[in-house]
């Protein structure tokens, strides 16, 4: 079967953003949030277990409304994504921000109200038959209101986030929408997006490789003030919100919202940061296969050997389908199907938006995979990475959608635990020498990116956020900034790095979810341990498997690691030995290099 590489987003609401349908579906949400409102300001604050009933009532109001958001959220944003240039999707995205802010504001109303309960009450309540599948949930709602301000404040932030936060995000994507650069490829000159100029990281020619880079950062440059003021006023609403709360980390909000504790975020870093030494030296080694004393950060991507394989989007399926058949029957059935049913939007071309995602269509219990396929074996990696997402969701179907809430941390793990079943499989499948040493690097390259990039980000990002609470950061002092992290982070392996990172990388502009970088680590690290099970146990495991991706929103990460893999993580021997099975990696690699040379 040949597969199609333009998804299919018609199933949902025909006519695009313009589409008859979505307005009906957005106007009956508009209805749904008003009638929630009213459910919940006429609830009085239950007294005793008598009114379990109509808590687990409420709860599936607020179920309704959230998938029916989420539905129109997340179509909305796949029109985004495939065409930059759509003026009515801007104005939907724009709606619906408004919308998921009044529906925030209900939330909280509910999940204030319940927080009242009289700890006695509250017990019996959690405990009781109607409620006790969301015993986790709710305990949690109760915990963080705690944490939050009255309900008249934290609903006046919710209001003025639509313009004043949510807006400073929604303006990123617009300008990274505009930027355009010239670059010569086989010959030609070509108007490339960020994400098509972006791809060409991988280019076989050096001289494309750093003219990309060198034109990014020139189009970064031009804008940087832009960037800079945007990044500024997303932090700078954090910041007053967070002081406001009287919390005094910046990292409350990520690691409450990882449902991880500090020790354990310290001892990933720690044991990362204690192990760079061999990550170091391949980046020493690669730096002289490709003719310099240092390694440049335009070729970091770069590959290493003549002959790198490439696989068209036909061929790229078929080797994650066969090789995800080797781990489960269910994995590689699902990804089948995602394929056969157009859930993909891969396509090489004009005004998409840069970098991948995967995103869910809860009401339909589907999901919309999003990237730019260029044939590496990075692609089919980052393919493969995306399915592993759309699988989490898939497992959780049998759950309720109020237990489905899964952090991203563990979100990462699902989806590098697929990316490592493709990854292993393309170096054992290797027919020659040459092009293992090139499959191999593109895995040591995966580690370095978890290891060091991520690191770097988050080094930036927190001493970005000490600078900030005494004022404006320029962009020049960004710049200064992302440098040291990266300097720091790659053990100063580097000869040429990338300033500008700040502002070419989406993740620090999403607004709906602070410091998006550690929990890729977390994820990669975590899933290494899983992966080591899954080729103990063999097909045998995916059952197991399945049952911790349904476990993955109902308890802190440490008790997860506790449960399904007997494990502490918040001790760094944990760490250490999903770093060590990397660094094997690249024993291998340094060892094949030196016999070539």
């Amino acid at each position: 079967m040949k597969y199609s590489d333009v998804w299919d987003l018609e199933v949902f609401f025909e006519g695009g953003s313009g589409s008859v349908q979505l307005r009906q579906h957005l106007d009956e949400v508009q209805e749904k949030i008003a009638q929630a409102k009213l459910e919940v300001e006429r609830l009085e604050v239950p007294k005793s277990v008598d009114d379990a009933k109509e808590i687990a009532r409420l709860l599936e109001v607020m179920t309704d409304v959230s998938l029916h958001l989420r539905q129109a959220g997340a179509v909305i944003g796949c029109y985004l994504a495939a065409d930059t240039r759509d003026k009515k999707a801007v104005l939907l995205q724009g709606e619906t921000g408004t919308l998921n802010a009044e529906f925030k504001t209900v939330m909280l109303n509910f999940q204030q109200l319940l927080a009242k309960i009289d700890q006695e009450a509250w017990e019996a309540l959690v405990k009781s038959e109607v409620l006790n599948d969301f015993y986790f949930i709710l305990n949690e709602w109760r915990d963080d209101v705690a944490l939050k301000l009255s309900e008249k404040e934290e609903s006046l932030i919710t209001a003025l986030s639509v313009d004043g936060y949510q807006g400073w995000g929604q303006l990123y994507d617009q300008l990274v929408a505009d930027v355009r650069v010239d670059i010569e490829v086989d010959g030609v000159v070509k108007s490339l997006s960020v994400g098509q100029a972006s791809n060409l990281s991988s280019h076989q020619d050096a001289a494309v490789r750093k003219e990309s880079f060198e034109k990014l950062e020139e189009a970064w440059a031009a804008k940087e003030d832009f960037f800079a003021t945007t990044l500024n006023h997303l932090a700078g609403f954090r910041l007053a919100v967070y002081e406001k709360r009287g919390w005094s980390s910046v990292l409350e909000e990520p690691l409450n919202d990882n449902r991880m504790s500090a020790e354990t975020l310290d001892a990933m870093w720690g044991a990362i940061s204690a192990n760079k030494a061999p990550f170091v030296n391949y980046l020493h080694e690669k730096a002289k296969i490709l003719g310099s004393e240092k390694m440049h950060w335009y070729d970091l991507d770069a590959p290493v050997t003549a002959s790198t394989k490439t696989l068209s989007y036909q061929e790229g399926a078929a080797f994650i389908l066969k090789h995800f058949e080797e781990f489960g029957p269910e994995l590689a059935s699902f990804s089948r199907k995602a394929f056969e049913d157009r859930w993909i939007e891969a396509e090489d071309r004009d005004y998409k938006r840069p970098g991948g995602f995967c995103t869910g269509m809860p009401l339909s219990e589907q999901s919309r995979i999003f990237m730019t396929y260029s044939g590496s074996m990075s692609n089919v990696a980052t393919l493969a990475h995306e399915l592993g997402h759309a699988f989490h969701s898939h497992a959780l179907r049998p759950v309720h959608y109020l237990n489905r809430g899964y952090a991203m941390g563990v979100a990462e793990t699902a989806s590098t635990f697929a990316e490592m079943i493709v990854a292993d499989a393309a170096v054992k499948s290797a027919e020659t020498k040459e092009e293992k040493i090139a499959l191999l690097e593109d895995k040591v390259q995966r580690s370095v990116a978890f290891f060091m990039n991520i690191h770097a980000r988050f080094l930036f990002e927190t001493r970005f956020y000490e600078e900030r609470k005494n004022g404006i950061v320029s962009a020049s002092r960004l710049n200064t900034l992302m440098e040291e992290a990266q300097r720091e982070a790659y053990g100063d392996a580097l000869d040429t790095v990338h300033p500008h990172f700040w502002a070419s990388k989406l993740h620090f502009y999403i607004t709906n979810v602070p410091f998006y970088n550690f929990p890729y680590t977390f994820g990669y690290l975590f899933s290494l341990s899983i992966y080591a099970k899954a080729l103990e146990e063999g097909s045998d495991f995916e059952e197991k498997y399945i049952a911790l991706l349904q476990d993955t929103a109902v308890m802190t990460v440490e008790d997860l690691a506790e449960k399904h893999l007997g494990e502490d993580i918040t001790k760094q021997a944990f760490w250490e030995k999903g770093v060590a099975l990397c660094v094997q990696d690249v024993e291998q690699f340094l060892k094949l290099t030196a016999e070539e040379g």
